[in-house]
C-alpha cells in the first residue's frame, strides 16, 4: 500500500515545551499531519516521534485501514465519518489514558460515562433484561483510547478514535450488536462537517485536562464511571467493582469480603450477557 506524500517525514515547525510538571499540557495540535487515508495515525505518529517530531504533534486521517485499539482489537469506521487522531506527547502524564477518557466525555456529553480504564460508553436499554431483573442497560461505545509510550525515551503517542458522524447501519454487524458477546457501537449521530469542530474542542478539552492535578482527573473520571456498583467477573475471580484507586486500578470488593486492586486483565458484567474486556 502507498503512503500519502509526506506520510513518514516529521514536520519542520514547532519546538517541543521546556522541562516543567505541565510540560503535557503545552500547546497541543500544532504541528499537524492530515491524511486522507492511512493505515493506523498511531503508526504514522510513533514514526514522526521517533524522527524527532515536536511535543503536540498531530495525526489525523480521514480513513484508516489498519485502526487499532487496546490488546490488538482493531478499530473500524467509514472514511469521513470518524475522528481519527494520535497526538504525540512528550513527558506525559502517568493518567494519560484516564485524562484522554474524560476529555472525551467533556465534548461528547453528560450522558456518555467510562468503562474502565478508558472507553468511553452510552448506557442502552437492554430489551434481553428480565422485568424486575435491575439489569436494564447494556454499553455501546463511542470513542477507543489507545496510548503507545516509550517511556524510557520520555514520550507517548494517545490515539482516540470518536464515532462522530457514524451512520451505524453502516457498520459490520458484530458492531451493531448483532453478534453475542460483542459490545455495540454508538455514535454522537452529528455530520460529517461537524468532525473537525470536534477534533478543535477535544484538543482544547485536553490542553485543559492535561493542565490540572491528579486529584481532579481521578475525581472527574469516577463521576463518569459506567461499571461501579456492577457485580463483574474475571479469570481469578468475580466481584463488585468499587471505581478506581490513586493510580487506577480498577478496585473490586470480592465474594468473600476482601478486596483487590485490577492493572490487567479481562472483565465482563454478570448477568448481563456482554463481555468488557480491559487493559
Amino acid at each position: 500500500m502507498s503512503e500519502p506524500p509526506g506520510a513518514g517525514a516529521a514536520p519542520s515547525a514547532g519546538h517541543p515545551p521546556g522541562a516543567g510538571a505541565t510540560d503535557a499540557a503545552a500547546r497541543i495540535g500544532h504541528p499537524r499531519v492530515h491524511l486522507r487515508r492511512t493505515d493506523s495515525t498511531n503508526e504514522r505518529a510513533r514514526a514522526l516521534a521517533l524522527a524527532g517530531a515536536p511535543h503536540g504533534t498531530l495525526v489525523t486521517a480521514s480513513e484508516q485501514t489498519a485502526g487499532r485499539g487496546r490488546q490488538g482489537r482493531s478499530w473500524s469506521a467509514p472514511a469521513g465519518q470518524a475522528l481519527l487522531m494520535s497526538l504525540l506527547l512528550r513527558s506525559p502524564p502517568s493518567l494519560l489514558p484516564l485524562i484522554a477518557a474524560v476529555a472525551v466525555c467533556d465534548v461528547a456529553g453528560e450522558r456518555f460515562k467510562i468503562k474502565w480504564p478508558n472507553d468511553v460508553v452510552v448506557e442502552l436499554d437492554d430489551p434481553e433484561a428480565p422485568p424486575g431483573s435491575g439489569r436494564n442497560a447494556r454499553l455501546a461505545k463511542l470513542a477507543g483510547i489507545l496510548v503507545e509510550a516509550r517511556i524510557q525515551e520520555g514520550w507517548a503517542v494517545l490515539g482516540i478514535g470518536v464515532n462522530v458522524a457514524v451512520r451505524l447501519d453502516d457498520l459490520p454487524k458484530e458492531l451493531r450488536g448483532g453478534v453475542s458477546g460483542a459490545m455495540s457501537a454508538a455514535s454522537l449521530e452529528r455530520a460529517p462537517a461537524d468532525v473537525e469542530p470536534t477534533l478543535a474542542a477535544l484538543l482544547a478539552a485536553l490542553e485543559r485536562r492535561l493542565s490540572e492535578p491528579d486529584g481532579a482527573t481521578l475525581e472527574a473520571w469516577r463521576a463518569r464511571d459506567a461499571l461501579h456498583g456492577h457485580t463483574i467477573a474475571w479469570a481469578g475471580g468475580s466481584g463488585r467493582a468499587e471505581g478506581i484507586d490513586g493510580t487506577g486500578r480498577l478496585v473490586v470488593a470480592l465474594d468473600d469480603g476482601g478486596r483487590t486492586a485490577l492493572g490487567a486483565g479481562e472483565v465482563h458484567l454478570l448477568g448481563v450477557g456482554q463481555r468488557h474486556r480491559v487493559r
